[in-house]
């Protein structure tokens, strides 16, 4: 079992749920979760403990977010195909993906993302702007990046199973 195999599960990722999360205000409003996390805990200088509540409805907010939609009405679009993508390369160990896909950089961009999202918390702790600011933009980098490479995963991959084809309408 793929790690992406079993984080997808932890977020309740069933077939269903992942064509649900394909819907691209899904994937648009989950760029939201970052800033809400990091605004809400940075309140603590104002609020103090009710800090808390807006934190865990942005915490919340992150598992939700992807079973929240409707299936979309097409998935002919970047935001969905970065979601197959995901699903795709999920799935790896099933279905080989092409050997241009077998590659470190989705590593190295997970880890630029994962990378963003630590100094963000360093930032939140430290009251450091900048360095929420950088943060937040280094996290969303990376993770953009690695969609952008998902959605090339799934329109290489998408002829080579009916199951793939079928995501696609």
């Amino acid at each position: 079992m793929t790690l992406e195999r079993k984080v997808a599960s932890f977020f309740l990722l069933t077939d269903e749920n992942w064509m649900k999360h394909a819907n691209p205000w899904s994937v648009y409003t989950r760029y939201s979760v970052l800033p809400l996390i990091v605004l809400a805990f940075w309140s603590r200088i104002w609020i103090g403990w009710w800090c808390l509540i807006p934190g865990l409805l942005a915490i919340s907010w992150m598992f939700f977010n992807p079973i929240f939609f409707s299936k979309p009405k097409s998935t002919k679009n970047w935001a969905s195909k970065s979601v197959l993508g995901e699903r795709v390369y999920l799935n790896r160990d099933k279905v080989p993906i092409p050997d241009i896909h077998v590659t470190y950089l989705y590593s190295i961009l997970n880890f630029i993302s994962a990378t963003g999202m630590v100094l963000s918390i360093w930032a939140v702790v430290y009251y450091s702007v900048w360095g929420a600011v950088l943060g937040v933009a280094l996290a969303y980098l990376g993770k953009s990046w690695y969609l952008d490479r998902m959605v090339w995963l799934y329109e290489s991959m998408k002829s080579e199973t009916e199951e793939y084809r079928k995501w696609e309408y």
